[in-house]
């Protein structure tokens, strides 16, 4: 009898104190900030809990990640480039509440970026801003809009430009139209069009997040490429959510809330400005003013009316977009 309680302790133990998983579904772009940011919240939750977690990764064109989720992925957490991709949880399948961005600061997005422009070192074209990635004989690299985030923001950041500066419509439609036909190939993803100008040589410029250009300069050093700040750009921010249904089931709430709330704390800030994703907290923001360049940024929500009124006009079937790339 003795023997079986003490067994029976023994298996109670070992569940209690089992492994804990979760599979954080992400946009392409993210890979190297969470490989350093995974371990620190796991050593953090470690310390409190006593508990070890592990933190699977699922990198991809961020409408593609999305839309895996909405069919059945089991993502305990999801971290995007636009909300818009978080909103499908919602209407296709009521996976998150609608208001999911209320439940954490900043709109739930604890970090945001904007898109710049890679050129080749000494920028033999001479790319500057916007209106030079219109001219002929320029060759432009950028994901596809239609299935990632990257491209979504490039895309919106050129139309933002030509509207801002007097542009309606149809000069807008015809100035974004010139610059997709300078596209030589459309990747489904971020780190795609990054493989595509870098390793295979295609391009002159590469559309880009600002923490990817910079990652790509550190990682293959400061004499090959240039980074160019446009006159203006786009407001890239990046929300985060619990996938409730999911955590719910596999009873990962509390973990998962945790490892969000982390990316707000000092080290999770820290982390982010490190790899060149520009914090919210105002005291790491301050300490790494001078890492990011001030630009004029305006967001969806000021040119755009939002990113529901965007992705119908713009990116849906039929849409504008389909528009201009049938031409």
């Amino acid at each position: 009898m003795f023997k079986r309680i003490t067994l029976i302790a023994l298996l109670f133990s070992q569940s209690a104190w089992a492994d804990t998983t979760l599979l954080n579904v992400s946009y392409d772009v993210t890979r190297e900030f969470y490989k350093d940011f995974n371990p620190a919240f796991a050593s953090y939750w470690k310390q409190k809990t006593g508990e070890t977690v592990t933190i699977n990764q699922s990198h991809g064109g961020s409408s593609k990640q999305a839309r895996a989720v909405a069919d059945g992925l089991d993502a305990d957490v999801i971290t995007m480039n636009q909300s818009n991709d978080i909103d499908i949880l919602y209407e296709r399948g009521k996976l998150i509440p609608k208001d999911w961005q209320k439940r954490l600061p900043y709109n739930s997005s604890p970090t945001a970026s904007t898109t710049v422009f890679l050129v080749r070192k000494g920028n033999p074209k001479k790319i500057q801003d916007w209106n030079d990635l219109v001219k002929p004989g320029i060759a432009v690299v950028v994901p596809n809009p239609k299935t990632s985030g990257n491209g979504r923001y490039s895309y919106l950041a050129a139309w933002g430009y030509a509207v801002r500066n007097g542009a309606d419509e149809t000069k807008a439609k015809d100035f974004v139209g010139k610059l997709f036909r300078n596209v030589p190939v459309l990747d489904t993803g971020g780190r795609g069009a990054t493989t595509t100008f870098v390793q295979r040589g295609i391009g002159d410029v590469l559309l880009t997040f600002e923490n990817e250009v910079f990652l790509i300069k550190k990682e293959l050093g400061n004499d090959q490429f240039d980074v160019v700040y446009p006159s203006s750009s786009i407001l890239a921010e990046n929300p985060v959510s619990v996938v409730d249904k999911v955590v719910n089931k596999r009873n990962t709430r509390a973990v998962s809330e945790a490892y969000l709330n982390y990316l707000y704390s000092e080290e999770g800030q820290e982390i982010a400005a490190r790899h060149y994703l520009r914090p919210k907290l105002e005291s790491v923001a301050a300490k790494h003013k001078a890492d990011f360049k001030a630009i004029d940024l305006f967001t969806v929500e000021d040119v755009f009316g939002g990113w529901a009124k965007a992705q119908k006009t713009h990116f849906a079937d039929g849409g504008i977009f389909d528009q201009i790339y049938a031409k």
